[in-house]
C-alpha cells in the first residue's frame, strides 16, 4: 500500500490541531476516518507518528521528523497544480508575498505598485506576519516569496539581499541625546527600550545588539510599529527601527534620531523555499527586485 495524500493531510491536520476531533472538523470528515488515515500512515512509514498527550494527540519524535517532508509533498503538489493552471491560462497567474510588519507596511506596497505596472496580469496577494510565521508559511509553500530583514539559519530557505535596510534609534523630539553628533550605545542603556512582540525580526536585532555589548536596559513590549512610534513620541523610551518605518516622522520632527555609533549594516532580503525552483510569477518578481 502506498502513502496517500489523504493520509498526509490527515496527519498534518492532527499535528497542527493536536486533536483528532478538531482535525476532522477542519477537513470536514469524520473522526474515525482521520484516525484510520493516521494509523495507516504510521503503518506505511513503519513507526508510530502520533501518541496520546493528555486529552489530545502529539507527534512522536518520529512524527516530528516526518512532518516537514509531509508538508513539502502537499505544498509542492499545490504549487504544481497552480503552475499547470498558469501555463494553460496566463490570466490565472498569481503571486503570494508574505512580509514582516515593517516591510509589509512601508516597503512592499511601493514594490507592488512598480511590479504591477510591469505585470498587470498577475494577481498579487500580500500577507503581513512576524518573522517566525513568515518562515513557517514559506516552508509550507503557502507563500511564494518572503520579504524580511535577513534569512533564517535554515538551509531550506534561501535569501537574496536586494535593498539596504538602515537602522536608526528613535527618541522623542526633546531628547537631549538627539542633539549630539554621535553617542555610544552605553549612553542609551539606561533608557527603556520599546520593542515589538516575540517573533519580530527588529526585536531580535535589538536584543542581539544589546547582548553583544553586555547591556540589559529596561524593556517594554508593544504590538505594532505605530504603537511604538507613539510611545517614543510621548517619551516612554527609545526604539531601534528601520529608517524606512520612521522617515516621515523624522522629517516632520515628531520623532528624533539618536546617532549611535557602530549600528550594524543590514539589508532587506527576498526569501523563497530552496527545495524547488520558483514558479514563473515568483521568478519574475525576484528578477524585478534584483534589477531595481
Amino acid at each position: 500500500m502506498a502513502i496517500t495524500l489523504n493520509q498526509l493531510a490527515s496527519f498534518l491536520a492532527v499535528a497542527r490541531e493536536g486533536s483528532v476531533s478538531v482535525a476532522a472538523q477542519r477537513l470536514h470528515v469524520t473522526q474515525p476516518s482521520i484516525s484510520a488515515a493516521v494509523s495507516a500512515l504510521s503503518a506505511e512509514v513503519g513507526v508510530e507518528l502520533t501518541e496520546r498527550a493528555g486529552r489530545g494527540i502529539a507527534l512522536t519524535p518520529a512524527g516530528e521528523a516526518f512532518r516537514p517532508f509531509a508538508t513539502d509533498v502537499l505544498g509542492l503538489l499545490e504549487q504544481g497544480k497552480q503552475s499547470a493552471r498558469e501555463a494553460a491560462d496566463r490570466s490565472r497567474r498569481r503571486l503570494r508575498i508574505i512580509a514582516v510588519a515593517t516591510a509589509g507596511e512601508f516597503l512592499v506596497p511601493r514594490l507592488l505598485r512598480e511590479f504591477s505596472a510591469l505585470h498587470p496580469e498577475i494577481e498579487l496577494r500580500l500577507e503581513v506576519a512576524n518573522r517566525a510565521t513568515l518562515f513557517e508559511r514559506l516552508l509550507a509553500h503557502d507563500a511564494d516569496v518572503g520579504i524580511a530583514g535577513r534569512p533564517p539559519a535554515d538551509e531550506r530557505i534561501e535569501g537574496r539581499p536586494f535593498l539596504k535596510n538602515e537602522l536608526v534609534l528613535i527618541a522623542s523630539p526633546d531628547d537631549p541625546l538627539a542633539t549630539k553628533r554621535t553617542v555610544k550605545l552605553e549612553q542609551v542603556a539606561a533608557r527603556t527600550w520599546l520593542q515589538r512582540e516575540e517573533g519580530s525580526g527588529t526585536r531580535e536585532l535589538s536584543n542581539e545588539l544589546l547582548a553583544a555589548r553586555d547591556l540589559d536596559p529596561p524593556r517594554m513590549t508593544l504590538g505594532s510599529n505605530g504603537a511604538i512610534k507613539q510611545a517614543v513620541q510621548l517619551g516612554l523610551g527609545v526604539s531601534l527601527q528601520s529608517r524606512l518605518a520612521v522617515e516621515q516622522e523624522l522629517a516632520a520632527g515628531v520623532l528624533a534620531e539618536i546617532h549611535v555609533s557602530g549600528l550594524p549594516a543590514r539589508a532587506w532580503y527576498a526569501l523563497q523555499p530552496a527545495a524547488v525552483a520558483p514558479r514563473e510569477p515568483a521568478a519574475e518578481f525576484l528578477a524585478f527586485l534584483q534589477s531595481r
